[in-house]
């Protein structure tokens, strides 16, 4: 194990190979400050109480995080943790590393306490999260040490914080657009969820992916040759595992046959210009021949969380089945850090994102107020905000976010509420479908309505999956109901 002043060290170091002019003066003083403020202060594991936030403290770093991020990561547990206040905080660093410190202290510790307080809880991340999105990316990398380090604690309380991180904090940074964040998340819950599965699926993976090393080598090797012939400009070619939990999903949903899941190991192939990246694919395809249906344009028709890549996957050497990823060095930077990959630092204020990467979070900041009235179960919770997304288009190309399996009248009551209210059939990709079909992932749909419709079928509640269509369903049916009885009312 390093020494303290090692693990500082590197710190430092990590932060200069990012930006050679970074503040790490302001770093060492929050990590003296925390240092001191901690002082007699354990883990359960035994190791000193600062190990922790200088562990969360480097995660940061290593993405490339400002001086006064990683500074708030020192400083996160200072004020609950310790005598020394949020005051003395700002006094020593400052305005805007004390927001966050009080952001993340705003948060607290989100243990389950009944649903009611459990949404609670959320509501608050949602809000801090608007106001200053750097508090959920300091949560982030709290989470993930504390995730690494759940040995130390007795079963039940592993069970609880990893479930909580698979169910809640990993799907939030999938939507943030943070897919190295999101595979880590899960990666380390799964391990203690379902343990049985993850030794099984860690096992075929480490099987399959060792034997085919050399392979993807040799196929690297021949696409920089080809590359090279065609003068398009390679920033890097690597191939990457494919995460445990991702691949465990992928398995599920393939009836548990594991030779229908091609992307165990995926190539990408990182360039400079979009135009190499088409350039890239035609390359490919007329090096193998593609897999029909397997080609998805994720840059001309981005997803909602930013991720930007051309996919395919080819017949490739010897007949060998694998995917390719495409994209810029911007669009990969995006794909594993989402909108931490673009901080815009601005030293007298704060960090400021680009509107379209806070649309999500700007949504539900909107619609806190509410969710506490509309949301009574922590379930509908979850399938609204956290479970996993398609992306549909309408047809103009328009996205459309949506929880897996919605359906056609999921999707009219996300365009408006009057649209589902008359909605009276649908196209998905041009064919006439019943409004019960579940829709997938890059479905092109249309919504027939009829102007001289009432209102919702009451039966469509069996099969929605938003909570925004069953709500608005219940809320017509119910007024209809009321018209009904005041009508025959006036009969009697």
């Amino acid at each position: 194990m390093t020494s303290l002043k090692q693990d500082v060290e590197k710190l430092i170091q990590t932060m200069l190979d990012h930006n050679p002019k970074a503040d790490v003066d302001l770093v060492r003083l929050a990590y003296e400050f925390a240092e001191h403020a901690h002082e007699g202060q354990k883990r359960m594991s035994g190791e000193p109480y600062i190990v922790h936030p200088l562990a969360a403290a480097q995660f940061l770093a290593d993405m490339g995080a400002h001086a006064h991020i990683v500074a708030a990561a020192l400083l996160h547990d200072v004020p609950e943790d310790t005598g020394v206040t949020l005051k003395d905080i700002e006094k020593e660093f400052g305005k805007d590393i004390t927001s966050m410190v009080r952001g993340i202290t705003k948060l607290g510790t989100l243990k389950y306490r009944g649903v009611e307080r459990y949404i609670e809880n959320l509501r608050k991340m949602f809000v801090a999260m608007a106001q200053d999105v750097r508090v959920i990316l300091i949560k982030f990398a709290d989470r993930l040490h504390n995730l690494q380090t759940l040995d130390s604690l007795p079963p039940k309380k592993r069970y609880r914080i990893a479930l909580e991180s698979l169910e809640i904090f990993a799907p939030i940074a999938n939507r943030l657009g943070m897919g190295e964040i999101k595979g880590l998340l899960e990666d380390y819950s799964f391990k203690y969820v379902y343990p049985k599965e993850y030794e099984w699926v860690k096992h075929t993976r480490d099987q399959k992916t060792q034997v085919r090393e050399e392979y993807f080598n040799q196929v690297i090797k021949k696409v920089q040759y080809e590359l090279k012939k065609a003068g398009i400009e390679v920033e890097n070619i690597h191939w990457r595992k494919k995460n445990l939990y991702s691949m465990y999903e992928k398995i599920q949903r393939n009836e548990n046959d594991i030779n229908r899941v091609y992307d165990i190991i995926a190539l990408r192939i990182v360039v400079h210009h979009i135009a190499d990246c088409y350039a890239v694919l035609g390359i490919l395809h007329k090096l193998w021949k593609p897999l029909k249906g397997r080609i998805k344009d994720y840059i001309a028709q981005p997803k909602p969380n930013g991720y930007q890549s051309l996919h395919t996957t080819v017949f490739c050497m010897d007949g060998e089945i694998v995917e390719f990823q495409i994209r810029t060095v911007e669009m990969h930077e995006t794909a594993e850090y989402g909108i931490a990959a673009h901080w815009n630092y601005d030293e007298k204020t704060s960090t400021i994102l680009p509107v379209k990467e806070l649309a999500w979070v700007k949504e539900l900041a909107k619609m806190q107020k509410d969710i506490m009235k509309r949301v009574q179960d922590l379930e509908l919770l979850k399938v609204d905000f956290f479970k996993n997304r398609i992306f549909v288009f309408t047809p103009k190309g328009d996205v459309i976010d949506l929880p897996e399996d919605a359906s056609p009248v999921d999707f009219a009551y996300c365009i408006h509420t009057d649209i589902g209210n008359m909605c009276s059939g649908a196209k998905v990709n041009e064919r006439i479908v019943s409004l019960d079909t579940p829709l997938k992932n890059g479905d092109v749909v249309e919504i027939l309505i009829d102007k001289n419709r009432k209102g919702p079928s009451p039966d469509w509640i069996s099969f929605v999956k938003t909570n925004q269509a069953r709500s608005r369903i219940k809320q017509n049916t119910k007024q209809r109901l009321l018209s009904l009885n005041k009508l025959f009312g006036s009969f009697t």
